[in-house]
Formats: C-alpha cells, structure tokens, sequence
C-alpha cells in the first residue's frame, strides 16, 4: 500500500552534486542525466535546463564533449541549435529515415515569395518592410509579412529610427531550430551567395524559391517550397 505523503511534508530535494558517488560515477550520471533530457525534450534545451540537473562545478560544454565522444558511429548525435542542444540523426541517414515513411514530415511550406522575404529579412534584420522590399526591388505585401508570422519564421523587431518609427523584423528562435543554426552567423556567407548570383534581382540571380532551397540544402534541412506568389 502506498505510504501517503504528509501534509505540509517538503517536496524530496533533487540531488545534484552526487558527492556520495565516486568522481567517475559522478561524471556519468550527470552524462545520463543530459541525454535523457536531450532526449525526452521536443526542442533544442538550453544551457540553464541542464544545469538544473548537474552539479554547481560540472562544465556542460565538456559534458556534451564527452556524449558526443560516446556516439561516435551511431546514427545521431548532439547537435548545438538555437542556443541550445538536441539530438539529431546524421544527414547519411536521411534517405534511410525518408524510405522507413515513419517519421512525419516536419516541413514548414513556403512559398516562393515568402521564401524571399524570409531571406532577405534573416540577412538584413531588423528591417522594415520597406527594406526587405527596397531589397527585393518590389513590393512586399503585409499578407506575406503575417504568413511568416503565422508560421513563426520572424516577429517583430525594435522600432526603425527613420522617420515614423515603423515596425521592424527578425527571425524567430523557430527560424533557427527549422533551419538548424545554432546562431544567426552560421547562415551561409551572403558574400559568398551573391558573388554565386543567389542574392540581387538581377539576370544570374536564382528564383525565390532557389534561393531559399540553397538556404535549406547548406544547413542540411529539407523543406518545401511552393510556387505560389
């Protein structure tokens, strides 16, 4: 019969520091510890969830060091996205993973335009609606701005300081966890993207949807685009 819980009774204290345990034991289950948070999480954690589960002087980055050191040959790893840590398969896997149709397609469905804007907008942030089509030399509809709102790819960014203080734009912790970027600075190099004529509307310059496929393909993640406008 189960022994019921006192009134008033203090909730057990969830040991960290493990100091009964000899120090390689220690390591290993605060290891342990990660990976089954990692694991059970449904998006990227960040370095202040796992420090809530190791003790006081255990160094997450060596931590995650030692994990990945341990899945060396397996099919997945721990992958730093978002400013934070997530399993995720290796790309060797991928069409294995595709023919098995067992895990549901997670893709965010972009139009070609919306692709676009969502480009210019993750290179030039935060900017007004009327740079990101000052940029794309055409303009950019309040009906694509929303979309990618709905689909948590940008929100709203600090006032611009040019005259009327309009709203500006930036991309979303969603935009980095479906693109698979840990920050903004591992985007592709735009130096490099426009010198390959994937930037700009000029003659050379790739369709919209190119270009946020090209995105997609460096980063490793698939996702749709549509044709639509």
């Amino acid at each position: 019969m189960a022994r019921r819980k006192r009134a008033g009774a203090e909730p057990a204290v969830f040991d960290t520091e493990l100091v009964d345990l000899p120090a390689d034991l220690r390591w290993r289950e605060w290891m342990n510890r990660i990976e089954a948070v990692l694991f059970a999480a449904p998006k990227p954690v960040d370095r202040d969830a796992l420090a809530r589960v190791i003790g006081r002087d255990a160094s997450i980055d060596l931590l995650i060091d030692d994990i990945r050191d341990g899945l060396r040959g397996k099919p997945y790893n721990v992958v730093s996205i978002a400013g934070g840590w997530a399993f995720r398969t290796r790309t060797a896997y991928a069409d294995a993973i595709a023919a098995s149709a067992a895990v549901p397609d997670r893709g965010v469905d972009l139009t070609q335009n919306e692709a676009m804007v969502l480009v210019s907008i993750a290179y030039h942030q935060p900017v007004t609606r009327a740079g990101v089509s000052e940029t794309l030399g055409r303009e950019v509809s309040r009906d694509v701005i929303g979309a990618l709102r709905d689909k948590n790819m940008i929100t709203g960014g600090p006032r611009s300081p040019t005259p009327g203080a309009p709203f500006t734009y930036v991309t979303t912790k969603g935009f980095l966890e479906h693109f698979g970027l840990n920050t903004l600075r591992d985007l592709p190099d735009l130096e490099a993207m426009q010198d390959a004529g994937m930037l700009g509307g000029g003659q050379g310059a790739e369709s919209p949807g190119q270009l946020g496929q090209s995105l997609a393909d460096k980063v490793g993640i698939e996702t749709s685009f549509g044709d639509e406008d």
